[in-house]
């Protein structure tokens, strides 16, 4: 496998500010953390059912901002596409890069009409993640998440960054 850069994003909600979290690792036969950036977020958007990107969007381009690693391709905790004619927070995040950098999303449940995924079974675990992909093949992106270490459903890395929004 060649040697890729890639960064994932988790963001975590207090009553009144926000933390997003990113942690950028170097993804060849092993994994390395090369670096996890967060920022503290005051004024966070209402989360509105439905519109979650609205939300969760600007609090990942803020912690984006402090990332100084050429990336291969990001990583979000959501879908991409939820349908052919609807984007997830991976699709609005793609967009708002310019179309520039890769997004692989990755979700614990299924969204209803869902159309662009496959299904992701990692561990001993019979619950998939459902992964979708921006400008990279849905198929690379599947087995890029099935490989990223760790023996239980989420990759070790995703754990990692979930961890360190929720850290005071």
């Amino acid at each position: 496998m060649k040697s890729v850069i890639a960064a994932c994003f988790d963001v975590y909600y207090y009553e009144n500010y926000a933390k997003a979290s990113c942690v950028v690792f170097q993804k060849d036969e092993e994994e390395h953390i090369l670096a996890e950036y967060n920022v503290l977020i005051d004024e966070i958007n209402e989360y509105i059912p439905g519109q979650f990107y609205k939300r969760e969007l600007p609090c990942i381009l803020k912690v984006l901002e402090k990332v100084k690693e050429n990336l291969d391709f990001i990583i979000v905790d959501s879908f991409v596409w939820l349908n052919d004619s609807k984007k997830g927070l991976g699709g609005y995040l793609y967009e708002a890069l310019n179309c520039k950098i890769p997004i692989i999303g990755v979700a614990k449940t299924f969204f209803k009409d869902s159309t662009n995924y496959l299904e992701v079974y990692r561990g001993n675990s019979n619950k998939p993640l459902y992964v979708s992909a921006a400008n990279l093949d849905l198929n690379d992106a599947a087995q890029f998440i099935k490989e990223l270490n760790g023996e239980y459903r989420m990759p070790k890395v995703l754990k990692r960054v979930d961890q360190l929004s929720r850290e005071a």
